[in-house]
């Protein structure tokens, strides 16, 4: 799919994409960078309480990680999965 492509999808299609891609591949560098950026975009989102659990919660990282595609979160990591996805146009 191209770049303009991905723009257009919902952010539970492109977390879908980007996690299963990056599963498939072994691709621990980008599910490592998701699980850095998932307390900032829960404060974005309007999740604050989220954001200090996850913080110091490894397992609550992994379990947003698999559930991040959803709501304003989703929408809130869309920039991370359309990068992502853009760089591995096969995904």
């Amino acid at each position: 799919m191209d770049a303009n492509g991905l723009e257009s999808l919902p952010a539970n299609e492109l977390h879908e994409r980007a996690v299963r891609y990056a599963v498939r591949h072994g691709d621990l560098g980008f599910l490592w960078e998701l699980l850095k950026v998932i307390p900032a975009a829960e404060a974005a989102s309007g999740h604050t309480n989220e954001t200090a659990n996850d913080l110091s919660k490894v397992s609550a990282l992994l379990s947003d990680a698999i559930a991040a595609g959803e709501g304003k979160l989703g929408e809130a990591l869309r920039p991370v999965y359309i990068d992502y996805l853009r760089k591995h146009p096969d995904a």
